[in-house]
């Protein structure tokens, strides 16, 4: 598995930027390793920090279009079929669907941190006709931190990217309780403008 990711990821460096932001596209890889990679190129001067940055914001943000435009268009059957070729299982959309139902469109941004939810949020915000530009809106204020993180970690860490799942672990709690606190304010907002037009 590691010498296909290794080619996988050489193949992608030789194409720059771009490269960065095919690999979050498609995500044959896990976004994580991509984007460690991609500050691995920064620590080599192949790459500049911003240019990776901004890829991998692109990348990261049409891979979620694309399940949400799924979602839009063919709805959760399309997905019940086809969603095991994408690592979308009928129990992540559940949860995911009941998470969107019940705390609206702010969800978007919280749950890319997620795991379980974090790819599969995008089919309901799809189903639901959310609005499209603030389904990007919420989606790049996500993946910006996001990206960020992974850079940086694979910068620091050098030749050693391939770990960066175990070697993040000391800065992601900081990034998920981050998303934890903006979600816990979005949660309340929505409260009390129910309670408001309740009134």
């Amino acid at each position: 598995m590691e010498s296909f990711i290794y080619g996988v990821l050489t193949f992608l460096a030789d194409l720059g930027y771009l490269g960065i932001m095919l690999g979050l596209m498609i995500e044959v890889i896990p976004s994580e390793i991509v984007l460690a990679y991609g500050g691995f190129l920064v620590a080599q001067g192949k790459i500049h920090f911003i240019g990776a940055m901004v890829a991998g914001t692109i990348g990261g943000v049409f891979s979620q279009l694309f399940l949400y435009w799924l979602g839009y268009y063919g709805g959760r059957p399309l997905l019940k079929k086809y969603g095991k070729y994408l690592l979308i299982h009928e129990r992540h959309l559940d949860v995911a669907e009941r998470w969107f139902e019940k705390y609206g469109p702010g969800v978007i941004f919280a749950a890319r941190f997620i795991p379980v939810v974090r790819h599969a949020i995008s089919v309901p915000a799809g189903i639901a006709k959310m609005g499209v530009w603030l389904f990007i809106l919420y989606t790049t204020l996500a993946i910006i931190p996001w990206s960020f993180l992974f850079l940086i970690v694979g910068e620091q860490i050098g030749a050693n990217w391939m770990h960066v799942k175990e070697l993040s672990g000391q800065y992601l709690p900081y990034i998920v309780a981050a998303a934890v606190g903006v979600f816990i304010l979005y949660f309340l907002y929505v409260r009390k403008s129910e309670k408001g037009k309740a009134q």
